[in-house]
């Protein structure tokens, strides 16, 4: 599985909207978007923190 769909249906299963997901990790939802889309990839120091 994309990290894409994995991180979509992560945050689906825990009931978040993008703007949630984003507040926890101290990103902005355009970029959670962003990422889903696949258009950018996460910085791995943002996925640490979270």
């Amino acid at each position: 599985m994309e990290f894409r769909n994995h991180l979509m249906e992560l945050r689906k299963q825990k009931g978040w909207s993008q703007e949630q997901l984003g507040e926890r990790i101290g990103v902005i939802r355009q970029t959670v978007s962003k990422w889903e889309t696949g258009d950018t990839t996460p910085e791995m120091v943002k996925l640490i923190g979270a």
